[in-house]
């Protein structure tokens, strides 16, 4: 197979490559080649390995790449939900159009790959005559508040189409807020549900820009690849008509973070969390889902984290394993 995942320099792609590489084959079929794409080249240890070949640059500026033929894709690039609010433009630019110009090449290729969507519980708001349900479902309706919700969805839908034509083999999955992220900060708004675990353990003060109470749906890293493989896995037939599903997801408090943070790592770590709240944030926040089922992928063998005890100690084990992770991560332990 010839694989292509977008925004695979990033952490989550080339955490993706990673573990492609490692299994050999996806389908049954042996991976012979994974392009990596992005704006900037794989990591080291990536572009080492002999089946990799990564290209750096605009989405926008790679279509002949997109056009070569693959046998599957897992599109991964996006702008994420804080600087899409900031910058309208850069979102419609990195989302809907970097979308549709890879969705358009395949289709000139004529390869029908196979094609997973990284999309966002972010699809799901509320209005004013329709409260966000305690647990956002595959058949909620969704209703997103925010422009990068919006352009989730409207990927969601271009992807079910161009599915409905032929064009690709494709599905949409809704990833849940991925922690612990290593590394810095990032503009997504919700950056901070990394940072609260990430910046006291490396011995950094934390500043936490919602209230305690603020409930959202997140899995870990390991968990979020697993479920994305296993959704490119999964047939059409077994997917039904509905092309888009909720990934497992553990419903959780900050305050349910911070206690479990304090039961892992200890006092002295938890106290590097302060709470100062941050309007722009907190409205964001205010309008994402406080929690979610996935049923479908359930159905597909899927499951969320066991604890939010659990996340923090693979974050700590993949500090002391995992490429890309800052030497100075768990100085604070």
């Amino acid at each position: 197979m010839r694989i292509l995942v977008t925004g695979g320099a990033g952490f989550l792609g080339a955490r993706l490559a990673r573990e492609i590489l490692q299994r050999g084959q996806l389908c049954g079929q042996p991976v012979k080649e994974l392009v990596i794409a992005d704006l900037f080249p794989a990591p080291a240890d990536l572009q080492a390995d002999p089946r990799v070949k990564s290209h750096a640059g605009p989405m926008l500026e790679q279509g002949e790449l997109l056009a070569s033929g693959f046998d599957g894709v897992f599109h991964l690039a996006s702008a994420v939900s804080g600087e899409c609010e900031l910058d309208f433009d850069l979102g419609m630019r990195s989302n809907l159009d970097s979308t549709r110009l890879l969705l358009d090449s395949i289709r000139r290729s004529g390869k029908v790959s196979r094609f997973v969507f990284a999309s966002s519980v972010a699809v799901f708001g509320p209005y004013a005559d329709q409260p966000m349900p305690a647990l956002v479902t595959d058949t909620s309706l969704p209703s997103p508040q925010t422009s990068y919700g919006t352009q989730k969805l409207m990927l969601e839908y271009l992807v079910a189409d161009q599915t409905r034509k032929g064009f690709i083999d494709g599905s949409s999955a809704r990833l849940m807020t991925v922690t612990v992220r290593p590394g810095k900060p990032n503009g997504a708004a919700s950056s901070f549900f990394s940072g609260i675990i990430r910046e006291p353990l490396a011995e950094v003060e934390s500043v936490c820009p919602v209230d305690a109470s603020v409930s959202h749906p997140v899995s870990s890293p390991g968990t979020t690849i697993r479920s994305l493989i296993a959704v490119f896995e999964a047939s059409q037939a077994t997917l039904g008509n509905r092309l888009a599903l909720n990934l497992p997801g553990l419903n959780v408090t900050v305050q349910q973070m911070l206690d479990a943070l304090e039961k892992v790592a200890g006092k002295a770590v938890r106290s590097r969390v302060r709470f100062e709240r941050d309007e722009r944030i907190a409205g964001i926040v205010g309008n994402w889902a406080r929690g979610a089922s996935s049923e479908r992928a359930n159905a597909l063998g899927l499951q969320a984290d066991s604890s939010f005890e659990s996340i923090i100690e693979q974050y700590i084990d993949d500090c002391r394993k995992q490429p890309g992770y800052p030497a100075e991560a768990l100085k604070g332990l």
